[in-house]
């Protein structure tokens, strides 16, 4: 299995003194991050719709090897909710594809929390989606964990994301070849940290799957909680 462990977004600035050194310039930021980690969820271009120009820059900044997920523009997922939405997602798709390159993991599509589970949703998002891209749709509402879902997703190759999260179910799913999930904080949304058992129990859960590759994001960010955690687990795969 070829893993790629990360955090949601690195530029926090409660993370100085906690993980960036407390003299060292924002600018540098992004060098430090990928000396520790290998791959990073981009969430900017969820708020920002993003450019080709400043991907680019995110690629020769990064080194060869180095993976990038990017969370699709809400314009698609929670304004529209993939209603007339084909030539945006396409927009996205080009321009993420001509920024980043090979260095392009997965896209991630986040939808939200009252977007429920019906049949006539599940057809558009397939519908919207190209399955030459490595899609990653993250539901935010517990009607969606189902096997009929994860069967349909995967005819079309896109990964049905499992996240931790304290209102939803924790399972560990693997309907392609990929496998992608995000740490939210089983606790405390966005802040509370994972124990070396509950790491480990996760580990285990990952690695009775038949996927090939794993993208796992921590985005428990309040107090560091992201950094120690992503380190841990790479410290877990890695022994």
């Amino acid at each position: 299995m070829n893993w790629h462990v990360g955090c949601s977004g690195f530029y926090y600035r409660h993370w100085k003194g906690l993980f960036y050194p407390n003299d060292m310039p924002q600018r540098l930021w992004f060098d430090y991050y990928c000396q520790h980690f290998s791959t990073l969820e981009l969430n900017n271009s969820f708020y920002s719709f993003p450019k080709t120009a400043s991907l680019k820059k995110w690629y020769l900044s990064s080194p060869m090897e180095f993976k990038f997920a990017v969370k699709a523009h809400r314009t698609i997922t929670h304004f529209r909710q993939f209603h007339d939405t084909q030539n945006i997602v396409n927009d996205f798709y080009q321009i993420v594809s001509d920024g980043l390159q090979e260095k392009l993991g997965a896209v991630l599509f986040q939808m939200p929390p009252k977007f429920t589970y019906s049949l006539a949703r599940l057809d558009a998002i397939v519908s919207n989606l190209n399955p030459q891209f490595n899609n990653v749709i993250e539901f935010r509402h517990a009607s969606w964990w189902q096997p009929e879902v994860y069967a349909e997703l995967a005819k079309q190759n896109i990964n049905f994301c499992g996240m931790s999260h304290p209102t939803l179910p924790a399972d560990v799913i693997a309907n392609t070849s990929t496998l992608y999930y995000r740490l939210h904080g089983n606790q405390q949304l966005y802040s509370s940290a994972y124990t070396q058992t509950e790491l480990t129990d996760f580990t285990n859960k990952v690695l009775t799957t038949c996927a090939q590759n794993a993208y796992i994001y921590f985005n428990n960010d309040i107090g560091a909680s992201a950094i120690s955690n992503a380190t841990d687990l790479i410290g877990m795969i890695s022994s």
